[in-house]
C-alpha cells in the first residue's frame, strides 16, 4: 500500500512538473529581430518617404506599434550590433567603431571583437529552452570564422549563416557567406532574399517544438548596392539618376524579403511570435567614400547622417508587432532603444538577466499601453563622430550634447580606446553643451539651454554622471592581453 501511495505521489509530481513546463513553453513567444544596414529614418513609406514603396513593413507598422523615437546603440554598425546583442553600451564591450579586417595597428583595432564572456540575447534565451539562429551580417569581430576570436556559434547561436561584413562583391550573387563555420561559395540571387531563404529553411527543418529566437540581419541598403533590374526600372521615372533608382529598388527588395518572412511566420507561428524591425544606424552620406555612389538614404526631418551623434546617426525606424497577443496598436513617441531588447526578451521568456550592468530597460509597459517612462537615459560616446559633439544623451523629451576637451584643445577623432590614449580620454573635460527639446524640435535646430536654464543644469549634471559611469565601465584594449 505504501508503495502504491509513493508511486501515486511521484506521478502527481511528474504531471505537475510536466504541466508547468508545458505551460511555460506555450507562454514563451517566438522572437524575431529584423535588422537593416544603413536604413535611414525616412526610408520607409510609413516613415515619410514619398517614392519608395514598402507595403509589407507599412502593414507591420499598421498592425503593430510604430516607434517614432527608436534608437540604435551607436551611429555605426559594429558597436550598434554589439549593443543590441548585449543590452549594454558597446563601449562596455570595447567596440567603439566599425570593426575592420585584422590588420595590425598601433591602436589595437585588430584585436577588437565581441568577447566570449559577454552575455548575449541568444545565449540568454537558450537557458530557457529556445533554439537560436542568425542569418545575415555579423560584423562583431575582426577575425571572422577563425578560432582567434568567437564566432556567432560561440556567442549563443545554434545555427548561423553569415558574412563578416558586407555582402561581396555586392548584394547580387554574393560569395562570402559562411554556414556554421563552412564557406558556402557563390550564391545566386540577392542578399536579402538569400538571407530570408536561409531563415525559412532553418524554421522548416527545425524538429523541436520549442520556441525560437531568429535574428535576420540584412545587408541592405549598405553599399555595395545591387538591386533587381525590374525594380530599378520601376523607380527610374521618379529617380534623379540610375544610382538613386538602385537605392530605391534596394529598399523595396528588402521589403519584399520581409513580406516573404512575415507571411511564413503568420501562417505557421501566428499564435505567439514577437517581431521587431529596425536598422543598425542612420543612412550613409552620398559619396562620403569612393564606393558610396548609390547612398541616397533619407534622414527624414532629422539632422545629420550615419556617423553623427545628432538624431539621424542613430534614430532609426522602429516597428514592433506581437502576433497572437493583444497589445497597444498605433504610433508611440516613447524613447526606445535596441538596448532594451535584452531586458524585454528576458521578461517575456522567463529568463534570468545576467548579473552585469545593463543600459536598457524592459519595454513591456510600452507594448501594453503605448507609453513608458525612460528611467535610464540613453548615452552615446562615439569618438569618431563627423559632427563636433562626440557625447550625447537622450532622456524623455530632452537631449543634451557636448564636446570633449583635453588641456587646451578639443579631442580629435579616434577609432578605439587602448592603453595609448586611455589617460587622455579619462582626463578630457565635457564642454560646449547644447540642449534640445525633442518634443518640440525633432530637427535639433534650436539650442534651448538659455530658455530652460534649470533643465539645462539638471541635464548637464546628469550627463556628467552617466558619461562618467560609462567611461569607468569602458573596456580598454592592450597588446598585453593578446
Amino acid at each position: 500500500m505504501k508503495h502504491l501511495k509513493t508511486i501515486a505521489v511521484i506521478l502527481l509530481l511528474s504531471n505537475a512538473l510536466f504541466s508547468c513546463k508545458t505551460e511555460k513553453k506555450e507562454s514563451q513567444p517566438n522572437i524575431v529581430v529584423i535588422l537593416c544596414d544603413d536604413l535611414g529614418y525616412g526610408d520607409l513609406s510609413s516613415f515619410g518617404h514619398s517614392v519608395i514603396k514598402t507595403p509589407n513593413l507599412d502593414q507591420l507598422a499598421e498592425d503593430g506599434i510604430k516607434m517614432s523615437s527608436f534608437y540604435s546603440a551607436a551611429p555605426v554598425c559594429s558597436p550598434s550590433r554589439a549593443g543590441l546583442l548585449t543590452g549594454r553600451s558597446p563601449n562596455r564591450a570595447g567596440i567603439y567603431d566599425f570593426i575592420p579586417g585584422p590588420r595590425k595597428s598601433e591602436d589595437c583595432r585588430d584585436l577588437v571583437h565581441l568577447q566570449a564572456h559577454e552575455k548575449t540575447i541568444p545565449a540568454l534565451l537558450k537557458t530557457v529552452g529556445y533554439s537560436t539562429c542568425l542569418s545575415g551580417k555579423w560584423h562583431c569581430s575582426s577575425y571572422f570564422n577563425s578560432d582567434k576570436q568567437p564566432t556567432p556559434g560561440d556567442l549563443g547561436f545554434d545555427y548561423w549563416f553569415a558574412t563578416h561584413n558586407n555582402a561581396a562583391p555586392s548584394h547580387e550573387n554574393p560569395r562570402n557567406f559562411v554556414r556554421n563555420g563552412e564557406d558556402v561559395g557563390e550564391l545566386q540571387g540577392f542578399s536579402c532574399q538569400l538571407v530570408v531563404d536561409e531563415a525559412l529553411n532553418w524554421l522548416k527543418n527545425k524538429k523541436e517544438d520549442n520556441p525560437f529566437y531568429l535574428q535576420v540581419c540584412f545587408h541592405e541598403p549598405h553599399e555595395p548596392i545591387a538591386s533587381p533590374q525590374d525594380l530599378v526600372q520601376k523607380y527610374m521615372p521618379k529617380a534623379e539618376n540610375e544610382n538613386q533608382a538602385e537605392y530605391f529598388a534596394n529598399v523595396a527588395n528588402m521589403d519584399k524579403a520581409v513580406g516573404r518572412l512575415f507571411d511564413y511566420l503568420k501562417n505557421n507561428y501566428g499564435e505567439n511570435t514577437l517581431v521587431v524591425f529596425s536598422s543598425d544606424n542612420g543612412p550613409e552620406t552620398l559619396n562620403r567614400y569612393s564606393r558610396a555612389i548609390h547612398s541616397y538614404g533619407s534622414p527624414g526631418p532629422l539632422k545629420g547622417m550615419k556617423l553623427w551623434t545628432t538624431e539621424a546617426g542613430f534614430r532609426v525606424p522602429g516597428i514592433l508587432y506581437w502576433m497572437g497577443k493583444e497589445t497597444f496598436n498605433g504610433t508611440t513617441d516613447a524613447v526606445v532603444s535596441s538596448l532594451d531588447f535584452m531586458p524585454t526578451f528576458a521578461e517575456i521568456s522567463g529568463a534570468t538577466l545576467p548579473d552585469v550592468i545593463l543600459d536598457g530597460q524592459s519595454i513591456i509597459p510600452l507594448i501594453e499601453t503605448g507609453s513608458m517612462n525612460r528611467v535610464k537615459p540613453l548615452t552615446w560616446a562615439f569618438y569618431d563622430a563627423i559632427n563636433e559633439r562626440m557625447v550625447a544623451m537622450r532622456t524623455n523629451d530632452w537631449k543634451i550634447m557636448c564636446r570633449l576637451k583635453s588641456d587646451t584643445s578639443y579631442v580629435e577623432n579616434f577609432h578605439n580606446i587602448y592603453d595609448g590614449n586611455e589617460r587622455m580620454i579619462n582626463e578630457a573635460e565635457l564642454t560646449d553643451f547644447v540642449l534640445y527639446n525633442m518634443n518640440e524640435d525633432i530637427s535639433e535646430s534650436t539650442d534651448v539651454s538659455e530658455k530652460y536654464p534649470e533643465k539645462f543644469e539638471e541635464m548637464k549634471e546628469l550627463l556628467k554622471v552617466e558619461y562618467g559611469n560609462l567611461l569607468e565601465g569602458s573596456f580598454i584594449w592592450s597588446r598585453g592581453e593578446e
